[in-house]
Formats: structure tokens, sequence, C-alpha cells
């Protein structure tokens, strides 16, 4: 888990952004396989750190592709703009958390390596998407983005800490240069 995170609390379901419009409404960046399931009115999240919450989804809408949610008791920019960079959280304890998928804080960190075990680098972060999910790699030159896919990533290996990519030829070479 991420440091300052106690597993108990859950897991991470969306970050926080920006203010957008003079309403309340915020930018999320998501971290939930499932948005359309765990943002509805009325749904109540924990938060990290702990004294912003818990907040209660007041609307929740999609603006060119980017969630945005407004909570009850902040009803205006200023008070949306002190929820910046607070962590909606899923508790554990919830009957329809998914323990299937990854989450972005228990991979963080892990080394990864090619097939034939030679280094690539560390996972840095994992992106969700409505399509597919992409892992983020930080190689030595660079961020690199991998679909996160068993094709393409058939290993992970939790107690090793490492997961194990077997890209097509050119996926790691697409972002040099740029």
């Amino acid at each position: 888990m991420a440091s300052g995170q106690d597993p108990a609390e859950g897991f991470v379901a969306a970050r926080v952004g920006k203010p957008h419009g003079l309403r309340g409404e915020v930018t999320v960046q998501v971290h939930t396989d499932d948005p359309e399931r765990r943002f509805v009115p009325g749904a109540v999240f924990p938060t990290e750190p702990s004294e912003r919450g818990p907040l209660t989804l007041r609307s929740v809408r999609v603006h060119q592709g980017t969630y945005l949610l407004a909570f009850d008791g902040r009803p205006d920019r200023t008070a949306a703009e002190a929820l910046r960079g607070t962590r909606l959280l899923v508790t554990d304890d919830d009957p329809d958390v998914d323990d299937d998928g990854w989450r972005e804080e228990d991979l963080l960190g892990f080394e990864v390596v090619l097939p034939d075990g030679s280094p690539l680098g560390t996972v840095s972060a994992l992106h969700l998407r409505p399509v597919q999910d992409l892992l983020e790699v930080r190689t030595v030159r660079g961020e690199v983005l991998v679909p996160f896919v068993e094709e393409l990533v058939p290993e992970v290996d939790e107690e090793q800490r490492r997961v194990v990519v077997d890209p097509p030829p050119g996926l790691l070479e697409l972002g040099e240069g740029t």
C-alpha cells in the first residue's frame, strides 16, 4: 500500500484534482475500473487525509472524458479547491470491492523485467482507463506506457515484487525522441 495509507481504510477510487466551474465541482483522476458503479449520488467516501471527509457525492457527470464530481457541503469553487489532492477511498468491507484487480499502490516500485529476465525499469504508475489499463514503467530512457493486458504483462509476482513485460517490437521505442 502507498505510504500513509492504512490498509483497513481501503483503496483509492479517485484522487481529486482542480475545481471546475463555480458550483463546487472538481475533476478527479479515476483509480477504479468501475466508475459508473462507484460514483453515484449519495455514495459516501472515506478520505485521505481523513479530516477532509467523509464526503457524500452530490452529483457526477462526465465532461470531455473527465469525471466531474460535487459533494454535499462543498457548494462553491473555494470549497472545491480545498479538496484538491484528497483521495476518495473504497473500504475493503464494501461487498462490491473487486479483489481480482490490481491497485496502483500494490504495484508501485515493482521491478519490471523482460521475459528473458533482463531489467527494463520499475512501475511508476497504473493508469486505469475505460478500454484497457496502462502500466507506466520508469526506464533509464524515460517513461513508457504498456497496455496492462495478459498478452503483454504475462506475470505479476507479488512475492518477488516483479512484473514481466513481453512487449511487441517497437512498443518500448514509441516514446523515444519526443
